[in-house]
């Protein structure tokens, strides 16, 4: 008897790439998903030596699949691009919004800085913004989104897509809940903030799931699929573990699980 593949019928999903230009290993990983149509597009983190020749690598592929490149900005954990200390902890910088400390000078010329990487590396303008950390939703980049909105329209007339709100109903029980309830805290009126300022903004963010236990992602993919709606934008962060992501994040168990999941499905 002929057996039926039941991933013929089932729901896509847009899924998209975080954090291009980590590491060898997490770029060649998502290069890899790319090519074989398992994601959509991917989001670039430009605040490190080696973004250049990791853009040059990329690029050819996303042509090839048209695919979509993003800006991943960056404001926590590692060196800016305009300074010389080390970026603080998300922690600090939700702390900086809540008690009215932000200098908002130098965190938008290191977004600026970012996003000039990015146009060097990638020869474009972004075809969508996000936030490592989920940075973007903060007040600081909001204000930074909407300054350069005009500089950021592409020849074609089209300004880069935002992620947007996250969704609590998709998530792995009441923990997950509680972490997607303090994203959405940061991301409180940023749909309607963004679309009144002209961007186009995609979601609800999808994809959250225990990180100390990567198995679950199969689990989250698989909820998400049953029961995200149409236009659902899922996070994913795949890799092939090497010694550079090791010396630049600290949870690396997740990666190659990711990576091999999605390449099975």
């Amino acid at each position: 008897m002929q057996m039926m593949d039941i991933r013929a019928n089932r729901k896509p999903l847009h899924i998209i790439a975080d954090g291009y230009g980590l590491s060898p290993g997490v770029d060649a990983a998502i290069r890899a998903l790319l090519e074989q149509g398992k994601v959509r597009g991917t989001g670039c983190m430009t605040v490190f030596s080696d973004w250049r020749e990791e853009a040059e690598l990329l690029m050819p592929v996303i042509n090839d699949c048209n695919g979509e490149v993003g800006l991943h900005l960056t404001l926590t954990s590692y060196m800016p691009l305009s300074g010389v200390k080390p970026m603080c902890s998300l922690k600090r910088r939700i702390s900086q919004w809540l008690l009215g400390s932000v200098d908002k000078g130098k965190l938008q010329r290191e977004l600026d800085a970012q996003l000039n990487a990015f146009i060097d590396g990638v020869g474009r303008v972004p075809d969508y913004i996000d936030g490592y950390q989920h940075v973007h939703f903060l007040p600081v980049v909001r204000d930074w989104l909407k300054a350069r909105r005009e500089l950021l329209i592409s020849p074609r007339g089209k300004s880069p897509w935002l992620r947007g709100e996250p969704q609590q109903g998709l998530a792995l029980g009441l923990p997950q809940r509680g972490k997607i309830a303090v994203v959405e805290r940061m991301a409180a009126g940023f749909n309607d903030e963004m679309r009144e300022a002209g961007y186009q903004v995609k979601g609800p963010l999808v994809g959250f799931y225990p990180k100390r236990n990567p198995q679950r992602f199969r689990d989250t993919l698989q909820l998400v699929r049953r029961n995200a709606p149409d236009d659902a934008i899922m996070m994913c962060r795949p890799g092939i573990v090497d010694q550079i992501l090791v010396s630049r994040e600290r949870q690396v168990g997740t990666r190659e699980v990711e990576f091999a999941e999605l390449m099975r499905q």
